[in-house]
């Protein structure tokens, strides 16, 4: 899956295929989503709100499985996959949604970098819930439930929280359980370590890191020598085969954090989306970890 800011979509993509076209018709292209094209979302604004698609994972809910997705602009939405239909859906404001995640309970959290927050949505109550609550969090980036801990996980730009989940459905509270200081500066993307369950990869601007929460240290890992580089947006490992993929901005590309060419490594290669400016991928699982 690839949340790809020069089309304004979020993919499900053919890893098989060594190229896909973001121009339609290509069968590489298994599934697409854009708000723009979703009439019962007009309401939130998309042409503004879904500015820059941030973020694009998959979760199961009910036996149904939805996909997540943000955008800069603020549009935070939980759709039906493969039906599209909106579970629940969000103006976040100008703080810059960056990452998103649905909860065993049918809420939401969302971090927003620039906004400062992680928040909580009561998004069980209804497809246009409002009613949240937030704890703040300097350069808000990533946000993830982890089963293990039971703990909502937020990484900032400078900690990397773990968030208790209280409270009933429709009026949840968040409390700061546990806190961690990151090894270097400005945090970006948080995803579970299916191959060591317990950690988390958690990339900042100069290095991508693993962190063990029954450690709760930042540990050696395996790739370490190959994966470890600056700007990376996401990484994760293939829960069923253990490969690698990961996405970091392309010298030469018009949009500076964008990539057309995403990463895989043990077995190597590239996978090229032509036209493209993807910002975050991701493996297409709806598991968490844990």
């Amino acid at each position: 899956m690839a949340a790809d800011q020069a089309t304004r979509s979020v993919y499900v993509l053919d890893p098989a295929r060594a190229r896909w076209s973001s121009g339609g018709g290509d069968p590489g292209v298994l599934w697409s989503f854009s708000a723009d094209a979703v009439r019962s979302l007009a309401d939130l604004e998309p042409g503004t709100t879904w500015t820059n698609p941030s973020e694009v994972k998959l979760r199961r809910l009910g036996g149904k499985q939805y996909l997540l997705t943000t955008a800069s602009g603020g549009l935070a939405a939980v759709v039906g996959y493969p039906d599209r239909t909106v579970y629940w859906a969000a103006d976040t404001g100008t703080g810059n949604a960056h990452s998103i995640e649905l909860l065993p309970d049918g809420n939401v959290a969302v971090a927003a970098s620039t906004g400062g927050f992680v928040r909580l949505y009561a998004a069980s109550t209804g497809n246009r819930a409002t009613r949240h609550v937030q704890v703040p969090l300097d350069g808000a980036h990533g946000v993830h439930y982890d089963p293990r801990t039971r703990l909502l996980w937020a990484l900032g730009a400078q900690e990397l929280l773990g968030l208790r989940v209280g409270g009933a459905p429709d009026g949840p509270d968040l409390e700061v359980a546990e806190r961690v200081a990151l090894p270097s500066r400005n945090g970006h993307d948080l995803a579970p370590v299916f191959a060591a369950p317990g950690r988390f990869w958690v990339t900042t601007a100069s290095a991508v890191y693993q962190y063990a929460t029954g450690q709760r240290a930042f540990v050696p890992y395996a790739l370490r020598s190959r994966v470890n580089a600056p700007g990376v947006k996401s990484i994760g490992d293939d829960p069923r085969t253990g490969q690698v993929l990961v996405a970091r901005p392309e010298p030469g590309h018009a949009c500076a954090w964008c990539t057309t060419t995403l990463l895989l490594y043990q077995p190597d290669g590239r996978r090229t989306l032509l036209r493209g400016g993807m910002y975050k991928a991701r493996w297409f699982t709806a598991a968490r970890g844990g």
